[in-house]
Formats: structure tokens, C-alpha cells, sequence
């Protein structure tokens, strides 16, 4: 399954979940960036309310796009064992990588959230949603981060994700949903026709828009 872009996702995304819609307590938890305009179609389906969950990858420096570990909100921090053996990553690189992405996670946080409090996890039934999911580090801090909160149920669910990380999922959570787990994976944009990086501009929009939404009884 080849999905049009984000929003084209989360509508299909929706539909796998329906089954959630008008629950109780139902919280949607989007990964920004590329998360919120997936998580913005399922809330608004679910009639779900949305908010942002701030997670950052730890990069391997020069060659950031394989992750060591990943950071969330609350403190969490979580390693790639086998990536930090196998190439040999200090504790103090690990501290510097982990201290300039904390910085950024406090950017977003700020931005996104303009005074909001974070939402009361404890007792909810909580979808976690992103794009996609390779190594799944992003992700497995988010879950960690999460469940530490106590929620009656979570769900993570993707568009899309490699067949062995989501099977991973499916084991530490109620429930993992990936709507589709090509082999071989190639990387979670091969499988969108339009994979444009998500900006900040718009997670702040999509999520005023979900909240006017809320308000407005339309999700």
C-alpha cells in the first residue's frame, strides 16, 4: 500500500480504528512532527481528543539517522543497546547527543503546547500514532514514557512499519496496529508518494484546529 501523503494515512489509519470511536476517556497521542498530521484525521474520525507526545531520536553523530536511543518528555531515556556495543559509543557521547536534543525537546514542547498542561495520562485509553516506524527507538521511549503515566489501555498504531518492530510492539502493549509492514522495509517514506517534512507551522495549526474542533462538537 502506497499512502498519498500524512493526511491520506491518518484517514486510512481511522478506519482501521473505528472501533475506539466515542470511547470513554479516549486520548490520540501524536509523535511529532511527522505524527500530528496522521493523528489529526484519526482524532477528528474517533472524535478523540489530540495532543502531542515530545519525543527525539538520539542520532549516532555522523550518521544521525541511525538511532542509539531516543528521549521523551518525563525524563525517559531510552539506549540501543546492540547499536551503542557494536560501534563503540562512549557515556559522554551519549550525554552530549542526549543534552543537545533535550534542548530541542524543550523547544517543541514550548512551542506546541503555548502554557497548556500535558494531559492526564492515568486511567485513559491512550492511541500513540506516527508515520511510520523503523528501528522503532522513537517510539519504544514514547511507550516507556507512557506507560510510566499508568494508562487503562494503549494503542500504538502506524501507516506503516518494518514487519519485526511492530511484531516487537504488539508484545509490550495492549494492542500495535500497522497498517501495512512491506518486506523489505526500505524506510518509512518509500511508502508515501509525498513524504514532505511536516513543519512546526503546521502541528501548531493542526492542533489548534483539532481543539476548535472539540469545541465545536465536530471531534
Amino acid at each position: 500500500m502506497l499512502f498519498r501523503n500524512r493526511t491520506d494515512a491518518g484517514k486510512k489509519l481511522a478506519e482501521r480504528l473505528s472501533g475506539y470511536s466515542g470511547g470513554k476517556d479516549l486520548l490520540v497521542l501524536a509523535l511529532p512532527r511527522g505524527g500530528v498530521p496522521v493523528a489529526f484525521e484519526v482524532a477528528r474520525e474517533l472524535r478523540a481528543e489530540l495532543d502531542v507526545f515530545i519525543v527525539r531520536k538520539l542520532g549516532v553523530p555522523g550518521h544521525e539517522e541511525l538511532a542509539m536511543g531516543a528521549i521523551a518528555s518525563g525524563g525517559i531515556r531510552v539506549l540501543n543497546m546492540d547499536v551503542v556495543r557494536s560501534l563503540g559509543i562512549t557515556d559522554n557521547t551519549i550525554a552530549a547527543v542526549a543534552a543537545a536534543e533535550q534542548v530541542e525537546l524543550e523547544r517543541r514542547e514550548q512551542l506546541y503546547r503555548k502554557g497548556r498542561p500535558e494531559p492526564n495520562l492515568a486511567g485513559r485509553t491512550v492511541i500513540l500514532i506516527d508515520d511510520g516506524l523503523a528501528t522503532g527507538a522513537t517510539m519504544n521511549a514514547a511507550v516507556k514514557a507512557v506507560m510510566s503515566q499508568k494508562p487503562a489501555h494503549l494503542t500504538v498504531a502506524v501507516p506503516t512499519a518494518a514487519k519485526d518492530t511492530c511484531e516487537e510492539f504488539a508484545a509490550e502493549v495492549d494492542e500495535a496496529i500497522c497498517l501495512t509492514t512491506p518486506e523489505p522495509f526500505y524506510g518509512v517514506g518509500a511508502w508515501y508518494s509525498d513524504f514532505t517534512q511536516t513543519s512546526d507551522k503546521e502541528v501548531c495549526e493542526l492542533l489548534e484546529k483539532a481543539a476548535r474542533n472539540r469545541q465545536e462538537g465536530k471531534g
